[in-house]
């Protein structure tokens, strides 16, 4: 019998959240519309109409929150800061009420012994800016740079990581390009030009922290790296797809980021839908900023193969049904439905893909440091007649992806901490409150907070650094 896996004292356990999606007070505090706001009030936009604007009602209930983040054992707690209750135009004067606000959230986690890490942009633009042109705009970049670095001068040294942007690649593709997500538009060459100018700001903030906090300010950026597999690993033409993928999913990213530089067979591969002219002088020096750790979300795999322009074709990507797609440029590659079992989201359960896609970082940026921001999923859960959760299927999710990790690490991948998504049920973007991530149940009706077992669970990882058998959860209390 084989001993249960331990992590190391100094690695972190945490669970993340978003802004719009747990927040609510969606017009206390002097807090402006976002995309998030305008997308979710347009009608047949989100799942059952449903909006943020009460949410999980985090806004009035943080010390609660914290409090029982503190009983759960978390070391540390990723949040992010809505730009537009903080600057409600995106531009021009900040909002000391909605300042105040994160300010006693980081106050609270601090005196809680949670380490605060903040994500500066999960989604949520303000409208003004997205009014002049949105991520298709190059002065967005400098503006979100501006609202950085006024962050900083804020929370200083209270942050433990400064993440600058969460998932740019859905940002930019899903945003412009399929218009699944906020702000709703399906304009290829934008969605493109959305890629750079999400770059460039994050290179542009990362200075601007830096710039007031010093080199110890801790760097970071979220991405949503993609496992890509071909249908026939022995298909040229398979292969070729999964390279042709992996260059918008990946490497769009990894590339100015981390080297200074666009792949260039993403380049010739869309150079039908733009000449990428909004790459100027210099933007690839600025993209490129050391980074503390990459933060790393994992959910599932995607399966790819040559299409034929025969019969319909698959799209089963997981990114939600459009009539445009966000894979700017590629029209001869499908995405083919994967073996179960899948989440409530329909995405399949692979914790392989979790091991591949930390190796495979690793093999191509073997110095830099890697952080698991993300990975966690939604399952329909009932409240039983015993007053618990017992969603087995989540804590058998969460324990064969943590064992991954282990795997990987043990690899020697330089892995230092686990992010469960999500501290709580919210709203899940388009598909409103219809989807539940989180660890923590949330009763709509109420907004009372039910431990389900899976919180349990994860406390017992968080306080002894052991990863407890699935069956175990159900016992604890």
């Amino acid at each position: 019998m084989s001993s249960p896996r331990t992590f190391p004292a100094d690695f972190l356990w945490g669970s993340a959240t978003a802004s719009y999606q747990i927040e609510g007070g969606a017009t206390e505090g002097g807090r402006g519309p976002s995309i998030w706001d305008t997308f979710s009030h347009t009608p047949g936009r989100t799942l059952n109409g449903d909006t943020g604007d009460v949410a999980a009602d985090h806004y009035h209930r943080v010390r609660e929150d914290v409090a029982m983040m503190k009983d759960l054992g978390l070391q540390a707690y990723r949040f992010s800061i809505s730009w537009s209750r903080v600057q409600p135009g995106g531009s021009g004067e900040f909002n000391p009420e909605g300042i105040a606000f994160y300010s006693g959230l980081v106050d609270a986690l601090v005196e809680a012994g949670i380490a605060p890490v903040v994500t500066l942009y999960h989604w949520d633009l303000p409208q003004e800016l997205e009014d002049a042109g949105g991520w298709g705009n190059r002065e967005t970049a400098y503006r979100f740079a501006e609202y950085a670095e006024r962050m900083a001068r804020e929370l200083g040294d209270r942050i433990t990581v400064w993440t600058t942007l969460n998932e740019p690649w859905c940002s930019a593709y899903l945003g412009y390009g399929s218009g699944v997500h906020a702000p709703g538009r399906t304009e290829p060459a934008t969605a493109l030009a959305a890629v750079h100018h999400l770059n460039l700001a994050h290179g542009l903030a990362g200075r601007a922290i830096r710039g007031v906090l010093g080199d110890d300010a801790r760097l970071s950026i979220t991405l949503n790296l993609h496992v890509i597999r071909p249908d026939d690993p022995q298909s040229a033409a398979d292969r070729d797809s999964v390279r042709r993928i992996d260059a918008l999913a990946n490497r769009a990213f990894l590339g100015p980021i981390l080297d200074g530089e666009y792949p260039a067979d993403l380049l010739a591969d869309t150079a039908h839908v733009t000449d990428w002219g909004f790459v100027q002088d210099g933007d690839l020096e600025l993209t490129r900023v050391p980074l503390d750790v990459l933060g790393v979300n994992y959910y599932s795999t995607v399966r790819v193969r040559h299409y034929d322009g025969t019969g319909e074709r698959a799209e089963n990507d997981g990114h939600g049904a459009s009539s445009a797609s966000p894979w700017i440029g590629v029209t001869d590659v499908e995405f083919v439905q994967q073996p179960g079992p899948y989440t409530a989201m329909g995405w399949n359960i692979e914790p392989s893909g979790m091991l591949e896609l930390l190796q495979s970082v690793h093999a191509a940026y073997p110095d830099q440091p890697l952080m698991i921001t993300e990975n966690g999923a939604a399952f329909d859960d009932e409240v039983s007649p015993d007053g618990r959760v017992h969603d087995e299927r989540r804590v058998s999710y969460l324990h064969d992806h943590i064992d991954a990790v282990g795997q990987a690490r043990d690899a020697g991948v330089d892995v230092r901490g686990y992010f469960v998504w999500s501290l709580m049920d919210n709203f899940e973007w388009g598909y409103g409150y219809d989807r539940r991530f989180g660890i923590v149940r949330i009763d709509y009706g109420t907004l009372e907070r039910i431990w389900k077992d899976s919180a349990y669970w994860y406390r017992e990882l968080a306080t002894t650094g052991t990863l407890p058998p699935v069956e175990r959860a159900a016992q604890l209390s």
